[in-house]
């Protein structure tokens, strides 16, 4: 297959792979009998037509920034992290233990807190099936999927024989104390000006933007970043290099694992104050989309990202004042997987036909 420029890779197949998401998604509204101009306009009035949309859509992409680098990360050493569910559902309880172990006086003090307790039940949760990879050549896909449910579990027995309260029938956590809440962008000076209402999104979205800095510049400016993308390209020619592969697996599955942790401060801590059974909302799943979509490049993840937070926050807003149903939504982040993941190669194929050396004129 002809090798494409980078500017093709980058833009032009990710573009088109949008275009034909967004042509079969109006199929699938005609096919319903609905309008799909009147879908799209309501999609982009609902989502970023007003400071309020955006303050959804600000907020589902947070998370979505989250999971998306963490996959991103373990990608670039060649492993799969499909776990990203249960390492933010492990961070969740690891944001609620430290929200409730103190009465904090003031979010700037439980904000670290909490980043630290999600950060670390992730990676403690993605150590596992890294080590199996590592140690016993276990496939990583296999353990992690699998760990997805492990956790569930776990969490659901945390909630009803550990955290609820007594008088409580709620499989929930107690409220975190009133120290602990994140300003929304509403709340911020300067922010309040634009955002006039109270929307979920919070300061987490500029720790989001901090972790994309930081994951760039882990892969592209360190050593370690190095060792990571080589060992992702060649394991064999990293070994030869003096790269340790155990080593290498454990971090990057580590990090990994981290970042899907830290999207429950976003949710958890951010918007519901408390844990709740279905703290990561499928967001650890949609971070493999945001990933791939992405061409695993944290500014590539961010605008995925913001994608796919238009469609949660547009596909809401169709079930709201259309006939057309709000699973819909889940259609269309399907079609978007499906021509950015598996259908990736025929839109590079159709492509390369058109960037195909072409001999010059009076060759033999």
């Amino acid at each position: 297959m002809t090798k494409l420029p980078r500017w093709a890779d980058l833009v032009l197949v990710p573009a088109i792979s949008l275009l034909l998401a967004g042509l079969i998604s109006a199929l699938v509204i005609l096919a319903i009998g609905q309008s799909p101009s009147e879908a799209l306009r309501t999609m982009v009035q609902g989502a970023v037509g007003s400071a309020y949309g955006w303050g959804y859509t600000l907020y589902y992409a947070t998370s979505f920034i989250f999971t998306g680098l963490a996959v991103t990360v373990a990608f670039h050493a060649s492993l799969f992290n499909i776990g990203g569910e249960g390492q933010a559902q492990l961070g969740g309880l690891g944001v609620a233990l430290a929200c409730l172990a103190l009465p904090w006086p003031h979010w700037t003090l439980a904000l670290p807190a909490a980043m630290a307790g999600g950060a670390l039940f992730g990676a403690a949760w993605a150590a596992v099936p890294a080590y199996l990879q590592a140690k016993r050549g276990s496939h990583i896909v296999i353990t992690t999927i699998m760990f997805n449910y492990i956790a569930a579990a776990l969490l659901i027995y945390f909630l009803v024989e550990v955290l609820r309260p007594p008088t409580s029938m709620d499989p929930a956590s107690a409220r975190f104390p009133e120290g602990t809440r994140l300003p929304t962008l509403h709340e911020i000076p300067g922010l309040s000006l634009v955002f006039s209402k109270q929307v979920p999104a919070n300061v987490t979205l500029f720790v989001a933007l901090l972790a994309c800095w930081l994951v760039w510049l882990l892969l592209w400016r360190t050593r370690l970043g190095y060792e990571i993308r080589a060992f992702g390209k060649s394991e064999p020619a990293a070994s030869y290099a003096g790269i340790n592969p155990f080593r290498v697996t454990m971090i990057a599955m580590l990090i990994s694992g981290a970042l899907a942790g830290l999207m429950s401060i976003n949710n958890v801590m951010g918007e519901a104050g408390r844990l709740l059974q279905n703290s990561a909302e499928g967001a650890g799943f949609i971070g493999i989309a945001v990933a791939l979509m992405g061409r695993n490049h944290p500014v590539g993840v961010f605008l995925a990202a913001i994608l796919f937070g238009f469609l949660y926050q547009g596909g809401a807003e169709l079930g709201l004042w259309t006939a057309i149903p709000i699973e819909l939504r889940t259609v269309v982040q399907g079609l978007v997987i499906l021509f950015t993941g598996a259908l990736d190669y025929m839109v590079r194929m159709f492509l390369g036909l058109f960037f195909r050396p072409r001999p010059l004129a009076g060759a033999a």
